[in-house]
């Protein structure tokens, strides 16, 4: 039954969200690769979507706070993306700045994401969520700043990487990695580790995209939407299966 009600809630949402943007999907051209990109990225998020809420029942219930916020995480993505999408579609930009409604939601839900996996398996302090959680809104207020012109590019860049340097910090000196290397859990450790790679590797996207557009005017806004879609693919959705993964594992563990 609540795989059931899941079901027809994710399909109502899919058909009252796009519905409203259909005429605008219809001037959406075939030689329009930068719209496809915002097309298949928004159908993407809500499959992931589906999938995350589908399979929280499955896993064992320690778990079952880390898989819905996957799921959050790609259904908040995918409601932005049929949002910017047809920005796209009827002015042929898409600002920047409008993507930080969908990052100060979803980043820093991607970040306490560390927190709430080592919370599953064993007893960790709560400084570790709001040390992440405001880490990853200072990085995200000041790079929105920055964007929108409310203070100088160059600080709002200064606190964007600050931000990103402490959250890798924490996550590989801090106390969430002290915390994962005693838990004596491998799926859990292995997940950290990938998480933890790309908050490092992937995340690099974001501020890179910030100092070519903002500070060196390096890169044009169709190539920049592109890298920035494709890294909002792979960043969220990854993110959700390698927790959904360790949550797997640990809940066959624990039913031997």
């Amino acid at each position: 039954m609540k795989r059931h009600s899941v079901v027809v809630i994710a399909t109502l949402s899919f058909l009252g969200i796009t519905n409203p943007a259909n005429a605008a999907t219809a001037l959406l051209q075939a030689n329009d690769f930068v719209g496809i990109t915002f097309w298949i990225v928004s159908m993407v998020m809500l499959v992931g979507a589906v999938f995350f809420f589908l399979e929280r029942n499955t896993v064992a219930v320690a778990w079952r706070a880390s898989v819905t916020v996957a799921g959050l995480v790609c259904f908040i993505a995918f409601v932005h993306y049929i949002y910017i999408r047809n920005i796209w579609v009827t002015t042929g930009d898409v600002p920047t700045a409008y993507r930080y409604v969908d990052w100060l939601i979803t980043i820093p839900m991607q970040t306490i994401e560390f927190y709430l996996i080592l919370a599953a398996v064993r007893k960790v302090s709560d400084s570790i969520f709001w040390r992440l959680l405001i880490a990853s809104l200072t990085m995200l207020i000041g790079g929105y700043l920055g964007e929108a012109g409310y203070i100088q590019a160059f600080v709002g860049f200064i606190i964007l990487i600050a931000g990103w340097i402490y959250i890798l910090f924490e996550l590989f000196s801090g106390e969430a990695s002290k915390a994962v290397s005693k838990c004596g859990n491998k799926p859990l450790s292995n997940a950290f580790a990938v998480m933890r790679m790309i908050v490092t590797i992937g995340w690099v996207i974001y501020p890179l995209g910030y100092l070519l557009s903002h500070l060196t005017g390096g890169i044009d806004s169709n190539t920049l939407n592109i890298i920035y879609n494709l890294a909002d693919f792979v960043n969220k959705l990854a993110f959700g299966l390698v927790i959904w993964a360790a949550a797997m594992q640990n809940t066959s563990s624990s039913r031997r």
